[in-house]
């Protein structure tokens, strides 16, 4: 899509409509018909939902990943205040309801994974700067960006 877009000269949603379909006669339809030959599968998947798979699911939410989740935070955290010379600090829940994380001396951050950025229709509204992280096997990488 990002190719046809590029190519697309038209201005309107109505041009891209039109446009599209021009190149793409077939699309609609084709999605269509992929999309309804997966319902059965989806509805098979759905039926084996019971409360012993969601009760896993909960628990692995939030035992584990909490738990990695605010060590991460942690991590990220001290080594950016050691890296400018300051304390650090995780925020208190009056500060985490406003997206912060915690504070790298006085700078207040929130500290997300990298794949948040390609989440932008999920994104809440974070008023303070962001720092990623990307988990390795050996390790997270961590960009800092402007906080440094």
């Amino acid at each position: 899509m990002s190719d046809l877009i590029q190519r697309f000269t038209g201005r309107t949603l109505n041009e891209w409509d039109q446009w599209y379909l021009e190149q793409k006669p077939d699309a609609i339809r084709d999605a269509t018909e992929r999309i309804l030959e997966m319902l059965p599968v989806m509805r098979t998947a759905m039926d084996r939902i019971d409360r012993e798979l969601v009760e896993k699911w909960v628990r692995d939410l939030v035992i584990v990943k909490t738990f990695i989740g605010l060590r991460f935070q942690e991590v990220v955290l001290k080594r950016g205040a050691e890296l400018k010379g300051v304390d650090f600090r995780l925020a208190t829940p009056e500060e985490e309801a406003m997206g912060v994380d915690g504070f790298i001396g006085d700078t207040p951050v929130s500290i997300k994974p990298s794949s948040y950025k390609a989440k932008s229709g999920l994104q809440e509204e974070i008023e303070v700067g962001i720092v990623y992280y990307e988990k390795k096997k050996d390790g997270i990488i961590v960009d800092y960006g402007d906080i440094l």
